[in-house]
């Protein structure tokens, strides 16, 4: 029934009707826009976040909601200057976020509004070491910094003027700047890379039938996927923004063997619906075991605690399913529509022989690259700086930088009691405090801290406040006069005190944790007993070993389900488990070399080796079925392998081609986890292909010829 289908005059237009229906839905439910959430990477049901949720709760006005602004003299002129900071307070101070009419900027400090200069607390926040730049510190509200942003942003180029330079981080800054780049890429990309793969498959095929069928096929195959993702509840975020070039991926690997074998069963004398049945029959197999595994390697994902991990594993598997139906429904259809080039003569088995037969120490130079690159596995970095995530040199980068040396562009709170029971209002745990702030400040991973030391220093600068004691200047600073201050560093009970720190981004140290554990070391010298941590430098120590956990499971979990697959496909113990060592060849080499080259391995980036160890599975497993047919026609173990090989290359090669090419465009974004992204398939993809036609037949012959000798073919 299905091969009359697929041959009906009119079933390749209706699958292209099902394209552009797909493309419709999509433009008209599919929210394309990614969605960055202000706590960076994590669910609200997450560990990691609720601890750092519940410090926040307990001390009133965290920061999330901080902005520093850094206004610089370009002239040197301190009147002009300080006529333009009293401008940018104001604006700032009246910027509404609709369509909420509060304003969405809660309060703004600045030098035209506090005296600096005598204060302990304010010279820390608005005064840099760069005496002709200072600070504005906005707090805001929940508003989303997709909408806030943009507000900020017309603030200052309104009021931007040459004699005072402006620019602006926070979380709410850094989110917005990472979404916009997303979305960038997400737009540009994808239309490009759909061009170059229609492209490239122009060139190798000359086929419009099947061009035109291979970009309907992925295309619908995207479209399902989005259309499914957004109907259970999964936005575009930090990791599906790569969904759709995944999906085409999946999609075009299915097509490309499956046209392979279209086009080698032209030789027979067969009508064209039996061709296609047949071409069908022989591919699907391998394809499902391929879709199987690399379904089973993206659910693996949801054992990470990162949300977008998990996002990405639901994601993934429903284009992993999506893709084989749509390449075996949609892309039949059009096989045999158009001008067939004939088939071109493939490499001689002969010439195959010559690359694999009596070179054992090939397998050997192959073996110690790939070990010699692995080696960089424990290298990895997994644990990047925020400022990773933009490029080096660029405006954007430039300002962040400058901000993070002023004084820290990254958030860390620390809660601490005192070790000995004492209240926070008690002189002794007062003095205990200051031995605590000077040594976080005398630390080069710190910038500006923030403490109830400070708050109380500063509180003794008020007129008369030096006759007053601890308490009572605490209790003051917690009244609506003085907007509740002592609340967002104080517990109401006063045994707890929380030091505010921002952390310098751009100082190379081991990784985050073995910062944190050095922080709450001069904690606990001073005499203090550090309670609670959390702050998005937390956060991003936690995320930096949900990486490495996640890559761990992740591909780990492949390799033990391919050893099944390859089991099952494969059906020789020997033969599964030298599949299998080919295979894990790929994450090393990948991950290895970033590590070597010290590439930073992001949340965005950490996916690429499971994305090409899929690639390398399909290639491995189309491999393997072929032989075990061949091998049922009445061909010997070791000829088997060398003509599967021969005749699995050219799809092999025109799949890694067209991959990588597609994966290439990547390299021209302006948003550095995409560029890793991109360099991590290609460099992959193209592990892969090497494993499939040379490593693993020539491993099987060398182990083959080891064992009972088989006669060599003529």
């Amino acid at each position: 029934m299905f091969p009359s289908a697929w041959t009906h005059p009119k079933s390749h237009w209706l699958s292209l009707v099902a394209g552009v229906v797909g493309l419709v839905a999509v433009g008209l439910f599919v929210d394309l826009s990614p969605k960055v959430e202000s706590d960076f990477f994590f669910s609200a049901d997450d560990p990691q976040l609720q601890m750092s949720n519940d410090l926040n709760r307990r001390y009133t006005g965290g920061e999330a909601g901080l902005v520093v602004v850094r206004a610089e003299d370009m002239v040197g002129d301190p009147e002009a200057y300080g006529e333009r900071i009293g401008e940018l307070t104001e604006a700032f101070s009246g910027v509404e976020c609709s369509p909420d009419p509060e304003n969405c900027v809660v309060s703004v400090f600045s030098i035209t509004t506090d005296d600096a200069a005598p204060s302990p607390m304010f010279s820390r926040i608005l005064l840099t070491p760069d005496e002709a730049a200072t600070n504005l510190i906005l707090t805001v509200d929940a508003s989303d910094p997709e909408v806030l942003l943009p507000r900020l942003e017309e603030v200052v180029e309104r009021l931007s003027t040459p004699d005072v330079g402006v620019v602006m981080s926070g979380v709410p800054v850094i989110v917005e700047q990472i979404r916009r780049n997303l979305f960038r890429d997400l737009q540009v990309f994808s239309l490009t890379s759909l061009l170059l793969f229609g492209l490239l498959a122009a060139l190798i095929y000359r086929n419009v039938g099947i061009v035109a069928g291979a970009l309907t096929s992925c295309i619908t195959a995207c479209a399902v996927t989005l259309l499914l993702t957004q109907t259970i509840g999964i936005q575009i975020g930090l990791l599906t923004a790569n969904l759709i070039t995944i999906v085409f991926v999946l999609t075009l690997s299915h097509i490309v063997f499956l046209t392979a074998n279209w086009r080698r069963l032209g030789t027979l004398e067969l009508a064209a619906d039996q061709r296609v049945a047949r071409a069908v029959s022989l591919t699907l197999e391998a394809s499902f075991w391929s879709m199987a595994t690399t379904l089973l390697g993206f659910l693996s994902l949801l054992l990470a605690s990162a949300k977008p991990l998990r996002e990405l594993g639901i994601a993934g598997a429903i284009g992993a399913a999506t893709a084989l139906g749509v390449a075996y429904t949609i892309y039949p259809t059009f096989l045999g529509r158009g001008s067939e080039r004939p088939i071109s003569s493939t490499v001689p088995p002969a010439a195959i022989s010559g690359i694999t037969v009596g070179q054992p120490r090939l397998l050997a130079v192959i073996a110690l690259v790939v070990l010699g690159l692995g080696v960089g596995v424990p290298s990895l970095d997994t644990d990047p700086g925020l400022l990773t995530y933009f490029a080096e040199g660029a405006e954007l980068r430039t300002g962040l930088e400058r901000i993070d040396r002023d004084g820290g562009s990254s958030t860390l709170n620390i809660a601490v009691r005192d070790a000995a029971g004492g209240r926070i209002d008690d002189n002794e745990v007062y003095d205990r405090m200051w031995v605590f702030q000077d040594a976080l400040e005398a630390d080069s991973a710190v910038g500006a801290v923030l403490s109830p030391a400070v708050l109380l220093a500063h509180a003794r600068t008020i007129p008369l406040a030096r006759f007053l004691s601890l308490g009572v200047l605490l209790d003051q600073m917690s009244t609506p006069q003085y907007d509740e201050i002592a609340l967002g560093y104080v517990t109401e009970e006063r045994n707890e005190g929380r030091f505010f720190i921002r952390m310098k981004e751009s100082v190379e140290e081991p990784s985050r944790q073995a910062v944190m554990d050095r922080l709450q070391g001069y904690a606990v010298e001073a005499g203090l007993e550090p309670v609670q941590v959390g702050g998005l430098y937390d956060l991003q120590a936690q995320l930096g070993l949900l990486i490495t956990s996640s890559l761990q499971i992740g591909l780990g979990g492949l390799l033990l389900l391919f050893l099944f697959v390859a089991g099952v496909v494969s059906r020789a113990a020997k033969d599964t488990m030298i599949m299998v060592a080919c295979l894990a060849g790929v994450p090393l080499v990948v991950l290895g070399t970033f590590g070597h080259l010290g590439v930073s391995v992001d949340i965005i980036t950490s996916p690429a080796a499971n994305v090409a160890l899929a690639m390398g599975v399909d290639s491995m497993i189309h491999l393997v079925v072929r032989v075990r047919h061949l091998r049922a026609d009445g061909l010997a173990q070791l000829e088997s392998w060398s003509t599967a090989r021969t005749q699995i290359m050219g799809p092999v090669l025109a799949a890694t081609l067209l991959i990588c090419v597609g994966f290439g465009i990547f390299g021209l974004s302006t948003f550095p986890p995409t560029r890793r992204f991109g360099s991590a398939v290609i460099l992959g993809t193209m592990t892969a292909a090497t494993m499939a036609l040379i490593t693993l037949p020539l491993a099987i012959r060398t182990l083959g010829r080891r064992g009972k000798e088989e006669p060599q073919p003529a």
